[in-house]
């Protein structure tokens, strides 16, 4: 690929490549982010790579990211980054999360780095983050180390199908609970390498996602049958229940259980992840958590919600019985979960 070998920079949308509107809110505007690319001199000179910009059309705040829009940018990766020593995917950060978990799911056989970064302020602003995340996002993807869907802001690259947002305003927006960052960048880049994902094999291709109903119910005190009645109704197939400390819900109605317990024997796939950022769903650490087994809820182990939500709505776009689904949210597919659990 020679010595500058091309990286593709694809651009959805999201605070990076934005610029003030006429009321002076930050908005989606094509062709702002090529305008500002122009203005930084860096980026035509060695190590950063030769860029190939994709833009999308429409450019989408990442509030707006649907999965249908998880499909097209895995579509564009199988298409173009063959051809690309990686890919830089310009994202917004609000459901950064869930898009590189769907990616990490979705796109089989990937064997070189898919990248999302995005930035708190935009990049044509005097003071950002943008330069930062970006510059160094383009590093990261010219290197043959990383072979997985990962997130690079503020020093740290995590894993994609394992880190979260936890600041709305601070550069260090997002983290990785249960999984210690792949690479940590300051001087030097330190990698973990032993954390790293071999290759996949069979070439780059992509999983099909369908229209499918899937939700995410957070548990309250309080809430009991009637509400997860009406939650879990057709057409709803699968439901990630975000439960307490370590998959704990309450057993002193005994309505909630016979809800999920209807559901469940309808088919759908309920998923218990814990409401806590660290640590992890072990349903038979406590009779309560034991009560929702009982009930036919998986133990999505230390999977974050954003994670299981994706990997649940491709799971079941699939030509799959709510048994195999069942399973493979149990499994470890994409270094989503510590497999242990």
């Amino acid at each position: 690929m020679g010595e500058r070998p091309p990286v593709l920079l694809l651009h959805t949308g999201g605070t990076l490549g934005m610029r003030r509107d006429p009321d002076g809110a930050y908005a989606p505007a094509p062709g702002a982010l090529a305008a500002a690319l122009a203005r930084l001199p860096e980026l035509d000179r060695a190590p950063l790579p030769e860029l190939e910009l994709l833009e999308f059309e429409p450019l989408l705040d990442s509030s707006d990211m649907r999965p249908e829009d998880w499909q097209r940018v895995a579509d564009a990766l199988v298409e173009r980054l063959p051809r690309h020593a990686g890919a830089v995917v310009l994202h917004g950060t609000d459901t950064m999360a869930y898009t590189a978990s769907a990616l990490s799911f979705l796109l089989q056989g990937l064997d070189r780095p898919v990248i999302l970064t995005g930035s708190q302020i935009p990049l044509a602003e005097v003071r950002s983050d943008a330069r930062e995340n970006l510059i160094t996002a383009l590093l990261l993807a010219r290197e043959g180390r990383l072979r997985e869907v990962a997130v690079y802001m503020n020093g740290a690259l995590l894993r994609g199908n394992r880190c979260t947002k936890v600041s709305a305003s601070g550069f260090d927006a997002f983290a990785s609970p249960n999984l210690p960052a792949l690479a940590e960048v300051g001087v030097e880049v330190a990698w973990r390498d032993a954390s790293l994902r071999p290759a996949g094999e069979g070439g780059l291709r992509s999983l099909r996602l369908r229209p499918v109903e899937v939700v995410a119910l957070r548990l309250f005190p309080g809430i009991g049958g009637a509400t997860l009645r009406q939650v879990l109704q057709s057409p709803v197939r699968g439901v990630v229940l975000e439960t307490y400390g370590s998959g704990n819900a309450p057993s002193r109605d005994p309505d909630v259980l016979a809800a999920l317990t209807e559901a469940s024997a309808r088919g759908v796939v309920v998923v218990n992840v814990t409401q806590c950022l660290r640590g992890s769903v072990r349903m038979d650490a406590y009779a309560a958590g034991r009560s929702l087994q009982a009930a036919g809820v998986v133990s999505g182990g230390d999977m974050t919600a954003e994670a299981a939500l994706a990997k649940l709505t491709v799971l079941l776009s699939q030509d799959l019985a709510p048994s195999d689904v069942a399973a493979r949210m149990a499994a470890d597919l994409a270094g989503e979960r510590s497999p242990d659990l």
